[in-house]
C-alpha cells in the first residue's frame, strides 16, 4: 500500500519543520518532524547514560541506547494533529531544542541501529494517522519513505540558512555572525553527507525547491500545491 506521505527533506536551516507543518495545517494532515525523534532519544541519552565525563559516546553501545528508549519510553504522541516527543512520558518538545542536544544528536543519529528503531517508529505513525502524514527530515524521502507519492527537497545557501537559525535563536545576524554560523551549517552538510548510513541527499523523484529568496508563505503555497496535484480530493 502507498503510504500518504509527503515527505520533505533539505540540510539544517532550510525550513524543513516550520513548512511541513504549515502544510500539514492547510492540508489537515499530520506532522511528523523526524529530527524532534532523534533528539529526544538523544536526550535520553545524555540524561541516563552519561558515564564520568566520557564523549563521543563511549560506553554507549547501540543496544544500551535503545534499550533505554524501549524501557523509558521514548516515543511519538498524536496531539492536534502533531507528532509529539515524549521521553518517559514527558513533553520534551522544548528542552529537546537545547544547545546540549544539539551538540550530541548527529553523533546518536548516526548509529546505524538507532536509525533502524526511529525509521520503523516514523512508519508505525503514518499508519495510524487516517488523512496523511507530512514528514520532514534528511532521509525520509530516500530511505523512510521511498515510496512517497510526493517528496520535496529543500535548499537555500548556507548563508540564507545561517541567518535563519539566528533569527530562530533570537541572536544578532552581524556580517561575523552568519559567516560563523554559515560555516558550522557547512560542516554538518558535509557531515550529514557523507555519513555511511542515509547520507542526505535528494530522491532521484524529488522536487527540488531552492528556498533562498521565498519566504515562509511562498514555500508553503508551492508544496501545498503539488500536495493538492498529487492528492486530488
Amino acid at each position: 500500500m502507498i503510504p500518504r506521505v509527503i515527505a520533505i527533506d533539505g540540510p539544517a536551516a532550510s525550513g524543513k519543520s516550520s513548512t511541513a507543518a504549515a502544510v500539514a495545517r492547510h492540508l489537515g494532515w499530520g506532522h511528523l518532524d523526524s529530527g524532534a525523534l532523534y533528539r529526544a532519544i538523544t536526550l535520553a541519552t545524555i540524561d541516563n547514560l552519561a558515564e564520568g565525563g566520557r564523549r563521543k559516546g563511549e560506553g554507549w553501545s547501540p543496544q544500551r541506547i535503545l534499550a533505554l528508549a524501549e524501557d523509558l519510553p521514548v516515543r511519538l504522541v498524536l496531539v492536534n494533529n502533531v507528532f509529539r516527543p515524549e521521553v518517559a512520558g514527558v513533553d520534551v518538545a522544548e528542552e529537546i531544542r537545547s544547545e546540549r542536544v544539539t551538540q550530541r544528536v548527529s553523533e546518536i543519529a548516526a548509529v546505524p541501529q538507532v536509525r533502524t528503531w526511529a525509521n520503523a517508529r516514523q512508519r508505525q505513525a503514518v499508519v495510524e494517522h487516517p488523512q496523511g502524514v507530512v514528514v520532514d527530515g534528511r532521509d525520509i524521502g530516500t530511505v523512510v519513505f521511498p515510496d512517497a507519492p510526493l517528496k520535496v527537497f529543500l535548499t537555500a545557501t548556507p548563508e540564507e540558512r545561517a541567518r535563519r537559525r539566528l533569527a530562530q535563536r533570537g541572536e544578532g545576524a552581524t556580517p561575523a555572525d552568519v559567516r560563523r554560523e554559515a560555516t558550522i551549517l557547512a560542516e554538518r552538510d558535509r557531515a550529514d553527507s557523507t555519513r555511511a548510513v542515509a547520507p542526505l541527499k535528494p530522491a532521484t523523484d524529488a522536487v527540488g525547491l531552492d528556498t533562498t529568496a521565498l519566504d515562509q508563505t511562498q514555500q508553503v503555497a508551492h508544496v501545498v500545491a503539488l500536495a493538492r496535484d498529487r492528492f486530488p480530493g
